[in-house]
Parts: C-alpha cells; structure tokens; sequence
C-alpha cells in the first residue's frame, strides 16, 4: 500500500465530504432560511400569513432560533472534518466511537424527525445521513483489512 493511500482512507474523505455537506446545511439556517416554511404551516394546519398575524414576533424569534442553531451546526462540522483528517483518517478506534454517538445525536435524529413531520427536506438529509453512515461502515472495512494484512505479515 503506499503512503497516499494510507493518508486518505476512503473513510475520511467520506466523513469530511459528510462535514461539508452539513457546514452547507448549517450556513443555509444561518444566513438564508426563511423563518417560517410553506411545510411549517402544513404541519401546524395554518398559512404561512395565519401564523405571521396570529403571532406577529414569531419569525422574528424563529430566525434568531435558526441563526443559533446554524451557529452550532456550522461548529460541530469544522470538527467533524477536522476529526476526519486527523484521528479518524488515522483509524483511531475512539474517533469512530465519537463520529458515530455525534452522527446519531445529530444528522440521525434529524433524519428521523424530519420524516416524523413529513419535511420537505426529507430526502436530501437522508442522503446527508447515508455519506455519515458509509463513513462508518467504510472505517470497519478498512479495519478488518488492515487486521488481515496484519495477520498476513506475520
């Protein structure tokens, strides 16, 4: 195996490339997501301009709420590819531990409650999800082959 090869398991360059994709996500609630979607007054069975007059100071709270939240989820990204190109392109069984209990808690459970609401996004965060998971199972490949070399040179 040569040197580049082993520098950037398939692994890594999964879970940055998830990073990414996620950073994109977390910008879009920073600077670009409106405060209230046609799907959030489906959900609750009111028009978008039944809730602005209903609750006149909600999207402006909404948009501070998603700017935050966008906040954070840009944050976790600049470390979950940080983790990518350090301890987990190095196959460091603790940081597959940790991008999975993080991708669980994070791009998991959004997956799952965006389909629980019937979200219109649905299907590109399961996508989002599905890089994260390849990520994880790549990493156990990678492993197993790595034992079997092992066990081959000795």
């Amino acid at each position: 195996m040569t040197w580049h090869r082993r520098s950037w398991p398939f692994s890594a360059i999964l879970l940055a490339v998830f990073g990414v994709a996620l950073f994109c996500i977390g910008a879009f609630f920073m600077f670009l997501r409106p405060p209230l979607l046609p799907e959030d007054g489906r959900f609750v069975g009111l028009s978008l301009e039944q809730l602005q007059a209903e609750l006149p100071r909600m999207a402006s709270w909404l948009e501070s709420v998603f700017q935050v939240l966008g906040g954070y989820a840009v944050a976790s990204d600049i470390l979950t590819v940080t983790v990518a190109v350090t301890s987990f392109r190095r196959h460091e069984r603790w940081a597959l531990l940790g991008v999975l209990a993080a991708g669980v808690a994070s791009i998991g459970w959004m997956v799952v409650v965006n389909f629980v609401i019937g979200s219109d996004f649905r299907w590109a965060l399961l996508a989002v999800a599905i890089l994260w998971a390849a990520s994880m199972g790549m990493f156990l490949v990678e492993l197993r082959q790595a034992a079997m070399r092992a066990g081959r040179a000795e």
